[in-house]
């Protein structure tokens, strides 16, 4: 990681490459610069900014409208469970009749209870379809329900991902002047995740513990049966040899088990933020903490001019912490020169009107 692949020496004379750096020309067109417009991490040295354009304005709030679109909140996920389960309790109580199995006395509620067991792709088998219609309309249900679980998933990897991005930005920001503030900072969001995760294992223990009470109780199940049965639910594997077969049972179903399982899937997320958390710190903490060597400035020299800029420097660090590649700096350069129309090194406004005509 530390040569970055690079095999061939780009800097002669590695004992002078501090001087080499410090000697580099001013005036001499690179492609990496330093954009004045970018945001300082002093916040008093920064220039003076012109206000921005409207037409930046409308391109950032558009760009806003992209990347929130293509990430549903979880309320459109929640939107998406209620109309799912109301869908599809009504087409299952229409085709009850279609249906084999154990049926519980209501029809209603039977029609909620294959739903959500579908939804969650337990499957008890206690109610299959019998019918082709029927079959055909289990099979459309059970892979919206995949997509409904996976929505939730992958929302709950977004969210996993940009814990990650904010937890490597403090590290990688905090101020060196005030270690013992950044070393609280990091020990708080360490403490935050796993007090979540702690809250999410007693609801996981209450889930289980309650689900067994029940079939014990009401169900009339033998205690290891009943256990065995909430294991068997909560991990989704619905062996079919023990289930819910009363009113009551079924009702308590609809909702212990959509709960259930989305525990389970809360606890492992937390599980997984956990671990990539302290990942991410050690890595954070190697890349802040080791000595820069001659190797690195190999591999940090982009243009190959056998000198090191800043941007190049820190183009350099954001790939060892994995926050880019070369695949995506290579196509920024791309971007850049066909922006960069008189070839000067730097974009101005006649660049980009030359560039990007209006229609």
């Amino acid at each position: 990681m530390a040569t970055n692949g690079v095999q061939q020496p780009l800097l002669n004379g590695g004992g002078h490459s501090a001087d080499a750096i410090q000697q580099k020309p001013r005036n001499a067109v690179k492609r990496f610069r330093r954009c004045r417009t970018a945001p300082a991490s002093d916040p008093a040295s920064e220039e003076p900014r012109p206000p921005p354009r409207p037409d930046n304005a409308g391109a950032t709030a558009s760009a806003k409208i992209v990347f929130e679109s293509g990430r549903p909140s979880f309320r459109l996920v929640g939107l998406l469970l209620l109309a799912y389960l109301l869908a599809g309790t009504a087409a299952f109580y229409l085709a009850m009749d279609h249906l084999s199995g154990h049926r519980s006395g209501s029809r209603a509620l039977d029609a909620l209870y294959f739903c959500v067991v579908t939804m969650t792709t337990v499957g008890y088998g206690d109610l299959v379809p019998s019918s082709d219609a029927a079959k055909l309309l289990a099979s459309a249900f059970s892979f919206a329900g995949v997509a409904v679980v996976g929505t939730f998933l992958s929302k709950s990897a977004d969210y996993l991902v940009e814990k990650q991005e904010s937890l490597l930005f403090r590290a990688v920001h905090a101020s060196a002047a005030h270690p013992a503030r950044a070393r609280l900072r990091a020990t708080e969001a360490a403490n935050r995740t796993r007090y979540k995760l702690y809250a999410t294992a007693v609801l996981l223990a209450a889930s289980v513990a309650s689900g067994t009470l029940f079939l014990w109780k009401a169900e009339g199940m033998r205690p290891v049966d009943a256990f065995y049965c909430v294991c068997a639910t909560v991990t989704t594997l619905g062996y079919g040899d023990r289930s819910f077969t009363s009113l009551a049972g079924r009702a308590f179903a609809v909702v212990w088990i959509t709960v259930s399982t989305v525990v389970v899937a809360l606890f492992f997320l937390y599980v997984a933020e956990l671990y990539a958390e302290r990942r991410q710190r050690q890595l954070a903490r190697w890349v802040l903490t080791r000595r820069t060597t001659s190797a690195d400035l190999e591999a940090a020299d982009m243009d190959g001019d056998q000198r090191v800029g800043a941007a190049e420097f820190v183009l350099f660090k954001l790939k060892e912490l994995g926050k880019i590649s070369q695949e995506d700096i290579s196509e920024f350069l791309e971007e850049f020169d066909r922006l960069d129309v008189d070839h000067s090194g730097t974009l101005s406004p006649s660049d980009l009107a030359a560039a990007q005509p209006t229609a």
